[in-house]
């Protein structure tokens, strides 16, 4: 049972030794500490899945603290779930670490963004092991912090301090929602254990259920970046390129929608809260996809791809289909770091110009590896068979095609078609920014070299986003299936029905081949003269999507500007004038009073004795009057 509790801890002790000693020790020594214990829970993480015997368990570590109902410890859920994420979020976050030290190579804050890097990765496997939901928030916050000190992480520019400070608070606003349903979670069952709320949570009431189903479903939006919390996720590309592949392939926008499969088996006794699931993802994975179809930033790109992927394995989870949803889950962390650490080493290459329209095919030239890397990531992306996306995402279109009702048919549709966008701006990215002539736009007239380490992790990435399909391949075939045969224990996890598995296997692949040769229709080499024409024939379509359908500007009209408007109002006339107003005017009172006494005090003995007189008969007539 140590494995596990070394998967959690080691990056925590890298954390703790990189912000106590860091600055006193070498660059290469910081970097290795760093690298060496996300390497090392990535070790343990392979013990712990090789001793795993199938049976799910609670590993109690301590206890943290009890007040009345409220008693919250430090346990770990250990099951195939936890199990094959813990290996997932250290492998990925290994290989990024691995990377960063070339990428930061320059970089004077090295020990300050390792450290955070490091507490990241704790971060997030708290989050993934954790049985203790109050256990489970601590990781919770942690990756809300850790992303705000990275997004901003260069803060001598004020727009990356803006991004991360927008991400916390929109994430923090998701959290209220968690801390309500983790107060209703106490105040009804006397527990916060996620095993005992899966157990006991046919005890609650039909309308409870559905309460904290919607509570956790839109703490989830926050972290995951859904609908409609998910405006702070293009702008955290403000951060290094390394921290937005944890951030979007590893860690936290992950957490909410794993944090949704833990919740599972309540949240399936409410249709209600299912289809809200459901529906947040399919309306999501289009929002997110006709964005992504607009942007020139290349980290923009693969901002609003993974808004829209995450919605995906929200719609898998909302038509009851965990093992789909985790499958995505898997196979997107594969083919999304690939894509941004590939889009990494473009940016290197341009010298920092993050454009695709400035790049072109010199950068193909330049860097045929980069582009290799990058097709593959497309086509994970794209869900080009037989890449690992093929699979995984059409595994998700097909439950939401069998789940009862019309409401999931429809869906389906709204996904189906955010399916064929999702290639449309996959194959844009790769025609625009490998195969044009941009010289004498803008762009650098010298490029880059490429570190070869940064190079190196593409290949581990690549292979695992084509053959990612492989844990879960559907038919009759002793290998297929795999993923399903491991979770098969799993709490919440249920069986798809058969019927039509074909039909709609080749309608995904008709849909992505079709949606291929659209791309390259309107982007490939032979149109590299007219790139811009789609946006040309509809400006104002494409400057909606560009803005992510004006969506921030909803919520600067809507929100923050009557919300600042309503503090002035407080601060200046309801703090300013009224209160401080009735405060100084009382004291102006006071002063005023004072100094009209202040004169009947002379100092002369005459005028002593006759208020002294008066005084007295002041007090006799009081007495008599009361006498009388």
């Amino acid at each position: 049972m140590t494995a596990p509790v070394l998967t959690l801890l080691c990056p925590l002790a890298g954390a703790a030794v990189l912000a106590l000693a860091g600055r006193h020790l070498p660059r290469r020594v910081a970097e290795v500490v760093a690298v060496a214990v996300v390497l090392a829970g990535f070790v343990a993480a392979c013990a712990a899945w090789a001793g795993f015997d199938g049976q799910s368990r609670i590993l109690h570590l301590a206890s943290w603290f009890s007040v009345g109902h409220l008693a919250p410890s430090f346990s770990l859920k250990l099951d195939a779930l936890s199990l094959l994420m813990a290996l997932m979020v250290s492998g990925v976050s290994a290989l990024i670490h691995f990377y960063s030290v070339a990428y930061m190579r320059r970089d004077q804050g090295f020990v300050r963004y390792f450290c955070y890097l490091n507490l990241f990765v704790f971060s997030m496997q708290t989050i993934v092991m954790a049985d203790d939901l109050v256990f489970l928030f601590l990781g919770w916050e942690g990756v809300g912090f850790c992303s705000f000190a990275l997004i901003g992480f260069w803060s001598e520019d004020a727009a990356n301090v803006a991004a991360g400070r927008k991400a916390f608070i929109l994430t923090r606003i998701g959290d209220v929602a968690y801390l309500v349903a983790l107060a209703l979670i106490v105040t009804s069952l006397a527990s916060t254990s996620l095993t005992e709320l899966n157990a006991r949570a046919g005890l609650l009431a039909p309308d409870m259920v559905t309460l904290l189903g919607l509570l956790f479903l839109f703490a989830a939006c926050g972290k995951s970046a859904q609908l409609p919390l998910l405006v702070w996720l293009p702008d955290a590309m403000a951060a290094p390129t390394p921290v937005s592949a944890l951030i979007h392939a590893a860690t936290m926008v992950t957490a909410g929608v794993y944090l949704l499969m833990r919740l599972a088996p309540m949240i399936s006794l409410s249709p209600a809260a299912m289809l809200a699931i459901a529906a947040i993802g399919a309306l999501t994975a289009f929002f997110a996809a006709c964005a992504a179809l607009a942007q020139h930033d290349v980290k923009r790109v693969l901002a609003w791809s993974t808004v829209s992927q995450v919605g995906y394995m929200f719609l898998g989870l909302g038509a009851g289909d965990l093992t789909g949803s985790f499958f995505h889950l898997l196979v997107h962390a594969f083919f999304k770091s690939l894509l941004f650490l590939g889009a990494g080493c473009m940016i290197t290459a341009m010298h920092d110009d993050h454009d695709i329209f400035r790049m072109g095919a010199r950068l193909r030239r330049h860097a045929p590896g980069v582009f290799a890397a990058m097709v593959m990531g497309a086509c994970a992306l794209g869900g080009v068979p037989p890449a690992g996306g093929f699979f995984s995402k059409g595994r998700i279109l097909f439950a939401a095609f069998t789940a009862p009702g019309l409401a999931e048919r429809l869906l389906w549709v709204l996904a189906t078609a955010a399916a064929l966008l999702t290639v449309l701006y996959a194959f844009r990215l790769v025609f625009v920014a490998f195969f044009g002539q941009p010289a004498g736009q803008g762009g650098p007239e010298a490029l880059a070299p490429v570190p070869k380490l940064m190079l190196a992790m593409l290949w581990p990435l690549a292979l695992l986003a084509l053959a990612g399909g492989a844990l879960n391949l559907p038919g009759e075939a002793p290998w297929s299936g795999w993923l399903g045969h491991v979770l098969a224990g799993v709490p919440g996890v249920a069986a798809l029905p058969e019927d039509n598995e074909a039909l709609v296997s080749a309608l995904d692949a008709l849909i992505s081949l079709a949606g291929l040769l659209l791309a390259w229709r309107l982007w490939g080499p032979k149109n590299l003269m007219d790139w811009r024409r789609p946006a040309a024939l509809a400006p104002r379509v494409h400057a909606f999507f560009l803005s992510g359908w004006k969506l921030d500007a909803l919520y600067l009209a809507a929100v923050a500007r009557p919300y600042q408007a309503l503090a002035l109002w407080l601060w200046r006339d309801v703090d300013g004038r009224g209160l401080d107003g009735l405060a100084l005017g009382a004291a102006n009172l006071a002063g005023n009073a004072s100094r009209s006494l202040r004169r009947l005090a002379t100092g002369r003995v005459t005028a002593t004795l006759v208020m002294f007189a008066l005084g007295l008969a002041l007090i006799l007539l009081i007495f008599s009057v009361r006498a009388a």
